[in-house]
């Protein structure tokens, strides 16, 4: 549908022919505003929805332990695991004394306490059941970059050292605490006593790392705990006479980079659970006119504009001044459990999947699809929408036969698990709209 507005448009609508290729807004100059010269509103070109999955994230130095699982009646069931290596400042127990007050020391008991960043996803009214379990491997990456990603794992004992079970309060309280087995307690105690663990290296040799794992029986959410603050601490007493003193020491992760989270997602009986390689996709039409993303896992939603050298030829003299891609929620798949992202991250990538860039501004500022959170009767009003007019001039005017998209995914792609389901062009009640405002002169 071709449609005619008046040139009083060009006023507010600012677009550039020079900017690059992952720029969503440009300048039209003033050698186009004339009263002669037409702007028209198409909104009928072809876009193509499919949903991709990338290979690996880094999860990192993300600041986050990411715990739980829960399954989804729509993606399936996610799960997430932490490991983590500890240290501390100093490994003595006492300050001043001599040896001869050793026998003075006594070990008292020792925890793991995490405290909430505020974050979770799902369904928190239910009882999660967490294990702690000793690593005997070292959190140690085996690729050459350092990173650890979503689906990396290590070796460990499948003795559990410590269990918890509680009902997630991220917003209620500061921190759960883990009670540690007294017998794995007492023997770091000894060795810390003894002074046969004097620093880091040799107490990384005796301890290597930690992995917190949840039970699959009850869990039914995903919460995040801060890393900075999240320790293993050790509880013992300095008796002097009749006098007791209460002593404490911390084991935290003070490197970032020894800790991720091993993320996963179990596809089977889903509409996505035939995902191809990350070179490849999953087009919409074959996922009832939908597609998928979803933060952690590296599911992402691309979109193409196959016909987009066509608009060319609607005039020997002509430019896109501007273009609003509209994307809308499918209905009944967002809850307040299962909440909708605020924005969602845009970038641009080739035909492989292989990311250039983020969709940029004339500024050079990354750009967002924000959600409008204005609702009404039939929740028609709630899209997310982002300007795209500099990137589709440039494939506009591109001469080689090569073809850019775009890629969208959630802004904690690499902490999170939050997720949402968007509607392609063929979908009845949600349809995705681009609305391209193209001048010819």
């Amino acid at each position: 549908m071709y449609k005619l507005l008046l040139p009083l448009f060009l006023g507010i609508l600012m677009v550039s022919c020079n900017s690059d290729t992952d720029t969503g807004e440009f300048v039209v100059g003033s050698d186009y505003l004339s009263v002669g010269n037409k702007v028209i509103l198409i909104d009928t070109l072809t876009v193509d929805m499919s949903t991709i999955n990338f290979d690996s994230l880094v999860t990192s130095n993300q600041s986050r332990i990411l715990l739980g699982n829960y399954e989804d009646p729509i993606f399936g069931k996610a799960k997430s695991d932490s490991y983590f290596q500890l240290s501390t400042s100093s490994y003595d127990l006492y300050k001043g004394d001599s040896d001869t007050s050793l026998p003075n020391y006594v070990f008292d008991s020792i925890a793991m306490i995490l405290r909430y960043d505020n974050y979770f996803f799902a369904d928190t009214t239910k009882v999660q059941t967490l294990n702690v379990r000793r690593l005997t491997q070292k959190v140690k990456p085996n690729k050459e970059d350092e990173n650890f990603y979503n689906n990396s794992v290590l070796t460990y004992d499948p003795e559990s050292l410590g269990t918890i079970s509680y009902i997630p309060r991220p917003k209620e309280k500061d921190s759960i605490n883990i009670k540690i087995s007294d017998s794995f307690g007492s023997e770091l105690f000894q060795k810390l006593k003894k002074r046969e663990v004097v620093n880091n290296n040799e107490f990384l040799e005796y301890l290597k790392g930690f992995v917190i794992t949840s039970s699959e029986e009850n869990s039914s959410s995903m919460i995040g705990f801060k890393v900075a603050t999240s320790v293993l601490r050790l509880y013992y007493s300095k008796y002097q006479g009749e006098t007791e003193t209460s002593l404490i020491k911390d084991f935290s992760i003070q490197d970032a980079t020894k800790q991720f989270n091993n993320i996963s997602l179990d596809r089977t009986g889903t509409l996505i659970q035939n995902l191809p390689i990350s070179s490849s996709k999953l087009p919409s039409i074959q996922t009832e006119n939908k597609a998928f993303i979803q933060s952690g896992t590296g599911i992402a939603c691309k979109v193409d504009f196959p016909n987009i050298k066509q608009l060319k030829y609607i005039a020997s003299k002509g430019a896109i001044v501007d273009a609003e891609l509209i994307l809308k929620p499918v209905a009944n798949t967002y809850s307040k459990a299962y909440s909708l992202p605020d924005s969602l991250r845009v970038y641009v990538g080739d035909n492989l999947n292989r990311i250039s860039g983020t969709l940029n501004n004339s500024s050079g500022a990354a750009m967002y699809a924000m959600l409008n959170k204005a609702t009404d009767e039939f929740n028609e009003n709630v899209v997310y929408k982002v300007s795209i007019g500099g990137f589709l001039q440039k494939e506009m005017l591109k001469q080689s036969d090569s073809k850019l998209s775009l890629i969208l995914s959630l802004p904690n792609i690499n902490k999170g698990v939050n997720r949402l389901v968007l509607g392609d062009q063929k979908n009845m009640k949600n349809k995705i709209e681009l609305k391209i405002y193209y001048i010819t002169y």
